[in-house]
């Protein structure tokens, strides 16, 4: 399958992601990345703040969610969880910052797009794969925390500590759409991020194949 049909074609999926939809703060962004000939998104996040138990097996299957946002939030929001009966498993807070997964058609592209990336701060950045038709970005920011604050249903922080987590998250979430709207910015102004393949090098993109 060529590269623009499996773009249609994807694009028409209905989005299988937890949330089952995109969300607001990337939306231009991602619009933006569709609308260029040499890729399309594959997945995406602006970012979230989470309240999640881990297991002892460690299976991604088996965490369960106790609050998750990808807006800023207050710390009355995080009290309600934690004034409720706490899970025997670990309980962490968790900070993610904005990651994409970008289709590229070509390598030159995938450079393009991810030197600009790179740039702009998406340091945690990288091809994640190959193959005939396709390269797949994966583009990852750096606004992250993640710490323990449960174990055996009890809080190994305190109140005060808690608010200063909620704090420093929203802080990290705002930075983290600074970096989105720089980017779409970036790719708006650059009008040769995207190739088209005839220009391309045939030996390059064989190395790539």
């Amino acid at each position: 399958m060529d590269f623009e049909k499996e773009k249609k074609e994807f694009l028409r999926k209905k989005d299988k992601s937890r949330k089952g939809s995109i969300d607001i703060k990337i939306k231009k962004l991602a619009a933006k990345i569709n609308s260029l000939n040499d890729f399309f998104t594959t997945s995406s996040c602006s970012g979230r703040i989470l309240v999640f138990t881990l297991p002892e097996s460690n299976k991604k299957n088996e965490v369960q969610y106790l609050f998750c946002s990808h807006k800023k939030i207050k710390f009355i929001e995080i009290q309600r969880i934690i004034n409720k009966r706490l899970p025997k498993d670990d309980v962490w807070f968790k900070v993610q910052p904005v990651i994409l997964h970008v289709a590229c058609e070509n390598i030159n592209s995938a450079k393009k797009l991810l030197n600009s990336a790179r740039d702009i701060g998406f340091k945690i950045s990288g091809i994640i794969s190959i193959g005939k038709s396709k390269i797949i970005l994966e583009l990852i920011s750096t606004e992250k925390i993640e710490t323990i604050v449960s174990k055996n249903g009890k809080l190994v922080i305190d109140e005060n500590y808690f608010k200063v987590l909620v704090k420093e998250g929203n802080k990290k979430l705002e930075k983290t759409w600074e970096k989105i709207d720089r980017l779409y910015d970036n790719l708006d102004n650059k009008k040769d991020v995207a190739i088209n393949k005839s220009t391309m090098n045939k030996k390059t993109l064989k190395n790539y194949q």
